[in-house]
């Protein structure tokens, strides 16, 4: 096991990462401060990880919250759900919540803790290599509108993070590439030197080898970790994890939310980031290639769905990221060095749009 320290000026926590952690009922049992746990999961993974985190929580009777599977659970009517199943248990204030599942879950039951009784403890027990990477880690909890990916939420910061990486081999191929998407981020945005790395392994981690994987999350985790103890409520620098995911926001908005894989749509609107790139000037073809070919070899689209251009416009525009009526990207000036505009010419972005070849998934 490796363990890291978010550090926080409201306080840090730790971030445990190694194989058979859901069997380590210190760990487990180390960030709970009342007398009551709740635990939210979902139907899918319940079956294969719930028993192991109540055994490890025997003596708080916890109470068990099971939602359905997928991104259209992440609306407010599932809050609402969560919040009576707590009051009928009479959950207090003491309670603390975990969060057993996919970056769904995680958003979701972080949300939940947030809003119950002003807020109560939770814990991040993430089970898919999307979450392990990237949405359990920072704070960031919230629920989709039907006009726009995560726009209802909060900035509100877990006890601990605790990442068991036996829990990928249960995960289906799909769902690994999706976490690949975010992996691969970290490298394009600011770590040339992983990104070399992602480019010799990429192979290995599709197969699933636990010493790639192993490394790939614990390198993941770090530079998120290092982004947001400079940047906690995304004023400047954490800007730029959203590399990808303002045309990737639009084509989940756009397919409806679960259709595409949150990775997916990462992937392909990395492909498109770097494509733009390349239109303003800002970095050769050959890179944008290295990129491409690196986001397939993961196993992910490289091209958006066939969305109209102007109704990527319209989805981009409501964007969490837009300010002053403008739209913000996350472009690159080079492998491992990105940088947030909202200086890019309409002509520009359409020309991206236009040449885009349509991809189905």
């Amino acid at each position: 096991m490796s363990t890291m320290t978010l550090d926080l000026p409201g306080g840090g926590y730790p971030i445990h990462i190694g194989a058979g952690l859901l069997a380590r009922a210190d760990l487990l049992r180390a960030p709970v401060s009342g007398g009551r746990v709740a635990i939210i999961t979902n139907e899918v993974v319940a079956p294969l990880y719930l028993a192991h985190l109540t055994e490890a929580l025997a003596g708080f009777d916890p109470t068990v919250v099971v939602l359905p599977d997928g991104e259209p659970q992440k609306a407010l009517g599932t809050i609402e759900r969560i919040v009576g199943d707590l009051l009928g248990r009479r959950c207090d204030r003491a309670t603390t919540i975990f969060a057993l599942g996919g970056g769904v879950v995680g958003d979701i039951a972080g949300f939940a803790a947030a809003v119950y009784q002003r807020g109560v403890p939770f814990v991040q027990v993430p089970t898919t290599l999307l979450s392990q990477v990237d949405s359990s880690v920072g704070g960031k909890t919230g629920v989709n509108h039907a006009l726009g990916k995560n726009m209802i939420g909060c900035f509100y910061q877990p006890q601990a993070v605790i990442i068991d990486t036996t829990t990928l081999s249960t995960l289906p191929d799909r769902e690994l590439s999706a976490g690949l998407a975010e992996v691969i981020k970290y490298g394009a945005i600011g770590n040339l030197a992983f990104f070399e790395w992602l480019e010799q392994n990429v192979d290995a981690l599709v197969r699933r080898d636990p010493a790639a994987l192993a490394y790939a999350i614990e390198t993941s985790c770090r530079d998120k970790a290092r982004v947001v103890m400079a940047d906690e409520r995304e004023a400047g620098v954490r800007a730029l994890l959203n590399f990808g995911h303002t045309f990737g926001h639009a084509i989940e908005g756009a397919m409806g939310y679960g259709r595409w894989l949150h990775g997916e749509a990462v992937g392909a609107g990395m492909v498109m980031a770097a494509h733009l790139s390349e239109r303003l000037g800002l970095i050769t073809a050959p890179d944008t290639r290295r990129l491409c070919d690196l986001v397939r070899r993961a196993g992910l689209p490289t091209g958006p769905p066939a969305i109209a251009p102007g109704r990527f416009l319209e989805l981009m525009a409501v964007d969490k990221k837009a300010a002053h009526g403008r739209i913000r990207f996350v472009l690159l000036r080079a492998l491992g060095e990105a940088f947030l505009t909202d200086e890019v010419s309409e002509d520009a972005l359409m020309d991206v749009l236009g040449r885009m070849p349509p991809v189905s998934i």
